[in-house]
């Protein structure tokens, strides 16, 4: 979506509604491209960016306990 910096001046509003919505709006100010404003990607929970790790129970890893008490 191509629009001059006076008609985003004028109508952020409707411009920023389609941002969010998920659009891009590239700015132009005397026929050259100045600005592209886009949606920021959503950021997953926080306790989704901790890195995950096996649980252990005394040290030991579960899934070694459970093959230990199979036999395997």
């Amino acid at each position: 979506m191509l629009e001059t910096f006076t008609d985003l001046r004028n109508h952020a509003k409707v411009w920023f509604d389609l941002v969010e919505a998920g659009q891009t709006v590239r700015v132009w100010r005397n026929g050259k491209p100045i600005a592209e404003i886009h949606p920021i990607p959503a950021q997953p929970p926080a306790w989704k960016q901790r890195p995950t790790r096996p649980l252990a129970i005394s040290g030991k890893e579960i899934d070694w306990l459970i093959l230990d008490e199979r036999g395997d």
